[in-house]
């Protein structure tokens, strides 16, 4: 019998914790799971989308060049983040009215709705809901 596996985290590089906590946070409205002081400057620092259930998301503080030119690139540009919601039209203006850019207007695809935007950092994610 095969063990059950999940993906447990998932990792966004960003310039500071507090930046990262900023936007997902404040911004995005996602709950600060763990903010634990692990010595010399590092922090596990979690978060995850209010509500939600699956991975959560690791803020990882850069260290180093190669690191630092890792942000808002991790994807090569692409989307690379999903934020599924169960009601687009409310978080889709509570993103606006807390400050997040869209690149775009909402859009109604046989998937679902969905607006790209990205965090400060440079990262494309899609806000999907369900089919109208």
């Amino acid at each position: 019998m095969r063990a059950t596996q999940s993906l447990g985290l998932i990792a966004i590089v960003v310039p500071s914790y507090d930046e990262g906590i900023a936007f997902y946070v404040d911004q995005l409205g996602f709950d600060l799971v763990q903010d634990e002081d692990q010595g010399g400057g590092k922090r596990w620092v979690a978060v995850r989308p209010h509500g939600g259930a699956g991975s959560d998301i690791l803020l990882a503080q850069t260290k180093g060049d190669d690191q630092h030119a890792a942000i808002g690139n991790q994807t090569g540009g692409r989307v690379g983040f999903f934020l599924k919601t169960s009601d687009f039209e409310a978080d889709h203006a509570r993103m606006l009215a807390n400050g997040v850019i869209f690149e775009e207007d909402p859009r109604h695809e046989i998937y679902g709705s969905v607006a790209v935007f990205r965090d400060p950092f440079g990262n494309r994610w899609d806000l999907l809901g369900p089919a109208v």
